[in-house]
């Protein structure tokens, strides 16, 4: 089996050749030059991960990672740890947001459990991989062993290797896990160095006196662990989740194999930051669907250098804002396969006064 530095060392930089063909065929289409924006931006980024001058995307995967968190207990969240299970049924059964909107965008959801504090029922649709019966308290020690670090990541590499297997052509990354902004806003305040304070948010919807405490919760985390911000398995194994390293692991194993990654919102920045600090080359890859509402997100995609495509809003997770993404990114590819060049339209390009063809 392939082994995740392995696999690391197998992504490569994206295509300049298929980016300068989708380049030059977009300056050819019916329209004036760069009036469609960042979705003629998006189509060239998507070329040069497929090495493809006019990609296609048809065949579309949400995966969407379980589990639960041992700081849970220590009231970071509004919402029990048996709310955790109760979702991943409802996922299974069909009746969450990210259902709908995978059936909306055309997308299957890939349900995983990485690491839910219970055994969950068999189910056809369930794919279970579960590193632990939920992580242990970061508050007083490291949330895993290196050990389980790597197989969460490895696992998430193997999964969407068999989606790929499939046929796919676009993953997102999703999740659920009570309690996982607190370990996400410890990844982000490993990596950046800045204040607790101005990377934690209210998750579910602490007030002010149970914010206080998470970010307390957090603080204390990142003193008793004291993780390396240079290293991500460092970072992963003393304040990090499951799921989190599972789709640090999507993100790797997506980019060895040159398939566009639409991240979603805290949690999956959370692991994209985990995937880029081992793997550095995996974040041209990556597309930011949305900017949560979660402080700390902001702060992790600029520290990636990443723009997301839109803000609504959002806070729930599961993979949405990225199911919204994944329609995005087809717009933009069917806009540069679809559209008809001037030539193919024999419609009139405009010329300045120099004489230079302009659009």
């Amino acid at each position: 089996m392939t082994t995740l530095w392995e696999k690391i060392e197998s992504v490569g930089p994206l295509d300049e050749t298929a980016m300068a063909a989708a380049r030059e065929r977009q300056d050819t289409l019916t329209k004036p030059l760069g009036s469609l924006g960042r979705l003629e931006e998006l189509s060239v980024k998507v070329a040069g991960i497929r090495q493809m001058a006019t990609p296609r995307i048809s065949d579309k995967a949400i995966i969407t990672m379980a589990g639960d968190h041992g700081v849970a207990a220590d009231g970071v969240s509004a919402y029990p740890s048996e709310v955790t299970p109760q979702m991943v049924y409802n996922f299974l059964r069909g009746g969450a947001a990210i259902n709908v909107l995978a059936r909306h965008v055309g997308a299957r959801v890939v349900v995983v459990d990485m690491g839910v504090a219970v055994d969950l029922e068999p189910h056809p649709d369930l794919i279970v991989r579960k590193i632990g019966y939920g992580t242990r308290n970061i508050a007083v020690g490291p949330a895993m062993t290196k050990e389980e670090a790597v197989l969460a990541i490895e696992a998430g590499i193997e999964i969407v290797e068999a989606e790929i297997a499939r046929g796919l052509d676009i993953v997102a990354t999703g999740d659920m896990g009570i309690g996982n902004t607190t370990p996400s806003s410890a990844i982000v305040a490993a990596v950046t160095g800045q204040a607790v304070s101005s990377v934690t948010g209210r998750g579910t919807g602490l007030d002010d006196v149970r914010l206080r405490a998470k970010i307390e919760t957090i603080e204390r985390a990142l003193c008793v662990n004291q993780p390396d911000p240079r290293d991500g398995l460092d970072i992963l194994a003393k304040v990090g989740g499951y799921e989190i390293g599972g789709l640090a692991g999507v993100i790797i194993g997506a980019a060895a194999n040159r398939l566009p990654v639409v991240i979603d919102g805290f949690i999956s920045g959370a692991a994209a930051s985990i995937a880029v600090l081992l793997c550095p080359q995996a974040a041209d890859y990556l597309i930011a669907a949305h900017n949560s509402v979660e402080i700390g997100h902001r702060v992790m995609l600029q520290r990636m250098g990443m723009a997301p495509l839109f803000d609504l809003n959002l806070r729930l997770g599961e993979g949405t804002g990225a199911a919204l993404g994944i329609s995005l990114v087809e717009a933009a590819t069917r806009l540069l396969s679809e559209m008809a060049t001037f030539a193919e339209a024999a419609v009139s390009e405009a010329v300045d006064n120099a004489g230079t063809t302009v659009v």
